[in-house]
């Protein structure tokens, strides 16, 4: 990005309703960088009873807490990914189940532990909510040590509200939730920059009145600032530009695009033409499905639930219509084989679900 780009912090204060814009900033500084690895954590799952024997890679797992009837608590859901089998063996107070030693990301904003208020168990599913198992308890083994926050600076600063009053000492209310948001040329939001947690400030000497703002933060993945120059302008006019990206970049496409739905919804019964020729990851369809509906830059949707949300309205187009799917061909070879441990859908599974959703799709 260039020394241009723009961007404004908003937040939530104590004794405030909503949102409320809390700076706008001129530039920042080390907001792209390649992320740190995930930190892989190993789990035992005490006293398992199993549906089938498990495979050596879990991929996505769910954890629900049990009530007391055995039944699932299911607003305590609680996420492992990229999980992998390390060991299996007699349960050291129960000869008839299973510990299981486990190696796993923790989902992104948990806890922890799960939240288990009055559970006497867990439910251990996958990411289809297909039953695994049930166990009895979960410990963690030596936690490892955290990466240290990434730094980013927020310069030139106009301060506003609640902010400026703590920044300044006239305040001692709690700051909390915040994000920053990247805004293109002409002013508007182009798209989320991520969620900073302010750590130091001081006077801007890019002129009076203005802060520099040391905050932690996620770092966006340097592909994004190439994304955001094609954004730069507004809504890009020419399709496919998504295309040159990998399976990131794809993505991280999706967050301007996003951003920049506009348009009432055309009616239903319409057809639209799918450009298969780039579509070789589940991200690329995403890219091109939004764009099939909406033109360049559009987006449909970002994943299953995504696209069924979009299908209930607000998106572009009213269910049902037709897709008609031009050079199926490439992704039928591409998609679903890619050597992860959480596999992505394959092209008939695709194509299943678009038709479960009731969407007519010819392929061409």
């Amino acid at each position: 990005m260039t020394a241009s780009t723009a961007f404004t912090l908003w937040g939530e204060s104590e004794g405030q309703s909503g949102e409320q814009l809390w700076a706008r900033c001129e530039e920042a500084v080390d907001l792209f960088a390649e992320p740190p690895a995930p930190v892989r954590r190993r789990y035992e799952l005490l006293g398992c009873t199993l549906e089938a024997e498990l495979q050596a890679a879990l991929g996505f797992l769910v954890l629900t807490p049990l009530d007391e009837q055995g039944e699932p608590m299911g607003r305590w859901e609680w996420y492992l990914e990229d999980a992998r089998v390390l060991a299996t063996r007699t349960c050291a107070r129960d000869a008839s189940r299973l510990d299981v030693t486990v190696e796993a990301v923790r989902s992104d904003q948990q806890p922890p532990h799960p939240g288990r208020p009055l559970a006497v168990g867990f439910r251990l599913s996958d990411a289809e909510d297909g039953l695994l198992g049930r166990f009895r308890d979960l410990a963690e083994v030596s936690p490892p040590e955290e990466p240290p926050p990434h730094s980013v600076r927020l310069l030139g600063c106009s301060l506003h509200g609640p902010l400026r009053e703590v920044l300044e000492g006239r305040d001692e209310r709690p700051l909390g939730y915040r994000h920053l948001d990247a805004l293109d040329s002409g002013g508007a939001v182009l798209a989320p920059a991520g969620y900073p947690h302010i750590v130091d400030w001081q006077p801007s000497t890019r002129g009076p009145g203005l802060y520099d703002l040391t905050v932690h933060m996620d770092p966006q993945p340097p592909v994004v600032a190439d994304i955001w120059a094609l954004w730069s302008d507004g809504r890009p006019a020419v399709p496919n530009l998504w295309a040159r990206f990998d399976r990131v970049g794809r993505s991280c496409w999706l967050d301007p695009a996003l951003s920049h739905r506009t348009g009432p919804d055309r009616p239903a019964g319409g057809t639209y033409h799918l450009d298969g020729r780039h579509i070789t990851d589940a991200e690329g369809f995403f890219c091109a499905v939004g764009e099939a509906v909406n033109g360049p830059g559009g987006y449909f949707g970002r994943c299953h639930n995504g696209f069924s949300d979009a299908l209930g309205g607000g998106f572009g187009a009213r269910w049902p219509f037709t897709l008609v799917w031009h050079d199926h061909e490439v992704a039928r070879r591409c998609l679903g084989v890619q050597p992860l441990t959480s596999r992505p859908d394959a092209f008939p599974e695709l194509l299943s679900f678009l038709r479960e959703k009731g969407i007519d799709v010819v392929l061409a």
